[in-house]
């Protein structure tokens, strides 16, 4: 059981990564044509699907998936420090998350005032994660 647990905490962490990597870039491209309503409404709709139907669904079964691994193996966590950074990453990752989700809603309302400059650097938190967490996990440095 343990290895389908495995294949589906690393099918949902990519779908809520593709959530997470894709969601800003339509936030860049909604700020960036804020004076053309008809594809406005077209991205709201967008945003709201990938957040709502793709990103909060894979962000609870990597968590759950992720918890029951951890349960099945407690002794990872005398492994080393990797794991700690690994769910410390982690953490950070369902913070920004539910940053967008924060950022969706004010885009939805029209008083969102980040720039397309802002959301553009902002889209690389999740990569810059990504990178870390994959060393933890294969690697195992620490």
């Amino acid at each position: 059981m343990y290895e389908w647990i495995v294949a589906l905490h690393i099918v949902s962490f990519v779908s809520w990564m593709a959530m997470l990597f894709y969601l800003p870039r339509l936030f860049i491209y909604h700020v960036e044509n804020r004076d053309n309503s008809g594809f406005i409404g077209v991205v709201k709709v967008q945003e709201e699907k990938l957040y709502k139907y793709i990103g909060v669904p894979a962000l609870w079964l990597t968590l759950l998936s992720g918890a029951s691994l951890l349960m099945q193996n407690s002794g990872l966590f005398g492994t080393g420090g990797w794991l700690h950074l690994k769910l410390t990453l982690v953490a950070l990752l369902v913070a920004y998350h539910f940053s967008l989700g924060h950022f969706r809603k004010q885009l939805l309302e029209d008083r969102c005032t980040k720039s397309s400059k802002f959301f553009r650097y902002y889209n690389e938190v999740p990569t810059i994660l990504l990178i870390v967490i994959v060393i933890m996990v294969i690697v195992k440095p620490f």
